[in-house]
């Protein structure tokens, strides 16, 4: 029997509604035979996998009513995967990646829980040159920015799967490092702009971040 405590909510896009089985809190953590630590992910930050944070809702309603269609769609980093499965509902071509041993299977259960078609995953690390995901269209993601080795490995690994055109969408807290990364994306040829989201209602706290956007 699972010693994880989980939780089960709904998160709302207008008349849509994705259900979402998560971790209760931040304090939980189940590494059975320590894969996880043998991966590097340190009990910690195992947890963070398994929360909706506030950078991934204002990703998902950001893709909500956004122009998918005959895109091949990457989302980078899907933790819970609440984008992944946002526009799995819309019947978006979507693929989602995670570090995390536990992401896919979490994954699995909640299109599952949303009696949805099961949403194609990849568990890949972002320094991996042979991940087989192919090219895409459109690369996602949200507060994937949190450490400083950060900035070279997400660029490299967003560049290696880009198509030669292609938009890239990041959703950022406001860490630290946001404006190496973009001067990396501009270095590899990619344009940039970034703002606030549009409204943010749909948050219980203020978003102090930023979207960001890269196109080439």
């Amino acid at each position: 029997m699972s010693l994880l405590r989980v939780c089960y909510q709904t998160i709302e896009f207008g008349d849509v509604d994705i259900h979402l089985r998560t971790l209760r809190d931040k304090q939980q953590y189940l590494d059975v035979d320590d894969i996880a630590k043998k991966l590097g992910i340190s009990s910690a930050i195992w947890s963070l996998f398994g929360v909706v944070w506030q950078s991934s809702e204002v990703l998902a309603h950001l893709l909500f009513d956004y122009k998918i269609a005959g895109k091949r769609i990457l989302e980078v980093g899907c933790g819970i995967g609440l984008t992944s499965l946002m526009l799995n509902h819309r019947l978006a071509n979507i693929t989602a990646t995670d570090y995390h041993p536990e992401a896919e299977q979490f994954l699995l259960e909640n299109t599952l829980l949303n009696k949805a078609k099961t949403i194609p995953f990849v568990r890949t690390g972002w320094g991996d040159k042979k991940s087989g995901l192919g090219k895409f269209d459109l690369i996602v993601g949200s507060d994937l920015l949190y450490e400083g080795d950060h900035v070279d490995l997400l660029s490299g690994f967003i560049n290696l799967h880009a198509k030669p055109h292609c938009e890239v969408i990041i959703v950022d807290p406001g860490r630290s490092y946001h404006a190496r990364f973009s001067k990396k994306m501009i270095t590899l040829g990619y344009s940039h702009s970034q703002g606030k989201p549009e409204n943010t209602e749909y948050l219980t706290e203020p978003f102090r971040g930023q979207i960001l956007r890269y196109k080439r």
